[in-house]
């Protein structure tokens, strides 16, 4: 009810206050000391998935945190004695602003962001020691099999090896009796996710995964076969795969910067030129 009454009496409020000021055609809800707050400011806000209800105590809480800025900000100004060092402050950042709002539309408008496959591997490979493994890596071959599934000796054999036969006796074994069949000798993935496909209890998962290569485990219903072909340890060489968006981001950065370099550097000559420098 009081919300209600609150609405009621701010509707009324508007249409007098509408009659005073110019308010180039939006609707104000509240006034103070000259400061209006717009119907348009509140629905920019206001989800249209509020009930009517939540839209109301939205709403007289959104006025609220208005009013109460506006008599904080308004105290705070007549108790601030050195207005001239916001003053600047002020300035300073609205010009930062105002230029990097420029430099990104002239980066985005006029320097393309491709850069070869050819210059991120040369990069890659001279800087190899900049990227670190955050989180362990992988390459190798995994199968999940029943307990019951058959020629399980053959795939305690096959497993173990990378050569194609093996490999090749695996896949067409897998699509008959694999309830899991992952291979990745040709890939980098992460640990994690080996480990959520297995039931491996020991102290340090990472420390035993790089000393035992070839992994057999079981539980109740399934056998559990891992071979890690090669691993990559937190703090090692990333691979390429991984590394290549930091590494293209970190490309991009250079160039945005010796553009941006170009740019300042032209409109200085050509302001030397037409003689606008004025030393003193």
């Amino acid at each position: 009810m009081r919300i209600t009454y609150l609405l009621l009496f701010i509707m009324l409020f508007c249409v007098a206050c509408s009659e005073q000021h110019d308010h180039k055609g939006q609707t104000p809800l509240v006034e103070l000391d000259g400061n209006f707050l717009y119907k348009e400011d509140l629905q920019a806000v206001l989800s249209a998935e509020l009930s009517k209800d939540d839209s109301l105590l939205f709403a007289d809480h959104y006025i609220r945190n208005w009013v109460e800025d506006v008599l904080l900000y308004d105290k705070a100004q007549s108790n601030i004695p050195n207005s001239g060092e916001i003053d600047k402050l002020v300035e300073n950042y609205r010009k930062a602003l105002i230029m990097h709002t420029y430099q990104q539309a002239l980066i985005h408008q006029q320097l393309s962001e491709e850069i070869s496959e050819q210059d991120l591997t040369d990069y890659y490979e001279k800087n190899q020691t900049l990227f670190k493994v955050e989180r362990p890596l992988m390459k190798g071959l995994f199968i999940k099999v029943p307990l019951t599934a058959p020629q399980l000796t053959n795939v305690k054999r096959w497993y173990k090896t990378k050569t194609q036969e093996a490999v090749d006796h695996l896949e067409k074994y897998s699509l008959q009796n694999a309830v899991k069949y992952e291979y990745f000798y040709d890939k980098w993935i992460l640990v994690s996710e080996v480990l959520d496909m297995i039931p491996l209890k020991v102290p340090d998962v990472d420390e035993y995964l790089n000393n035992n290569r070839q992994v057999e485990l079981k539980d109740t219903a399934f056998y559990y076969f891992l071979n890690v072909s090669d691993y990559r340890k937190i703090g090692e060489e990333e691979p390429y795969e991984f590394a290549r968006t930091q590494v293209k981001d970190l490309l991009l950065n250079v160039k945005q910067v010796e553009f941006m370099k170009q740019v300042k550097d032209d409109l200085y000559q050509r302001a030397v030129k037409k003689d606008e420098i004025k030393y003193y």
